[in-house]
């Protein structure tokens, strides 16, 4: 049998792929980051990425001052259900304030923002203790018999933490960051529920830009993950 250099530049490209994937699970599951970027049509942009089971306050002072952008919580569409959590725009499309909600997003898609919740145990609830316990609570959940009433009873609105909604369909449905996170938390066998923060640049007030967020993946000894190389993987895998 022949093998075109064509074949051998797929292999090569396929190996270095899930060589990236792999490494970006095994640092999930051992509590770390992985940078994930969704691509350049998109929002164009890289997160800093954790499993919420996992988290600390040493997480979240790393996304304020490493990453700089919001501190979300994403989370897996079948938990978000069983709370009875509904996207932000949809609630907001019932109220006075229906003519000021977003419709499509500029690079098509609806926002993944349901409401905002503190734990019951926090204070004021933006201290990086205080997020950290109600992310890390949000994914204990998961786990919980009867979720809604845990939820009602130990989390209060509005607060600090955002809850993000993933599509019930994932990356066959929609492709941002709350999606692909939780993806890979779902392929990591771990609670799909995740922590993600956009990573800001302070040189010139825009999303890092791609080749930045690569030096710091260096830097810091994190995989980057490629969104549209995600996708050619689900893709593959069915999943």
């Amino acid at each position: 049998m022949v093998i075109t250099i064509i074949q051998v530049s797929f292999i090569i490209a396929k190996s270095a792929t899930t060589s990236m994937l792999e490494s970006a699970l095994d640092s999930l599951r051992r509590g770390e980051f992985v940078l994930l970027f969704d691509s350049a049509g998109r929002e164009n942009e890289i997160d800093m990425v954790v499993a919420a089971e996992f988290i600390t306050p040493e997480h979240v002072s790393r996304m304020r001052q490493h990453a700089g952008g919001l501190v979300c919580t994403a989370l897996e569409n079948s938990l978000a259900e069983s709370l009875r959590l509904r996207y932000m725009h949809e609630m907001l499309a019932e109220s006075e304030h229906r003519d000021m909600v977003l419709g499509l997003a500029p690079y098509g898609d609806h926002p993944s923002f349901s409401i905002s919740v503190n734990h019951g145990s926090t204070y004021t609830g933006i201290t990086d203790r205080d997020r950290a316990l109600t992310i890390q609570e949000m994914a204990m959940l998961y786990d919980v018999p009867d979720r809604r009433k845990k939820f009602a009873s130990s989390f209060k609105t509005p607060g600090h933490v955002p809850l993000l909604v993933a599509a019930d369909g994932l990356l066959a449905e929609r492709r941002g960051h709350t999606e692909m996170s939780v993806y890979l938390a779902r392929l990591a066998g771990l609670t799909p529920v995740t922590a993600v923060c956009e990573m800001l640049d302070a040189q010139t007030y825009a999303a890092l830009s791609v080749e930045g967020a690569q030096k710091f993946a260096r830097q810091h000894a994190m995989p980057l993950v490629d969104g549209e190389e995600l996708l050619g993987y689900a893709k593959v895998h069915r999943s």
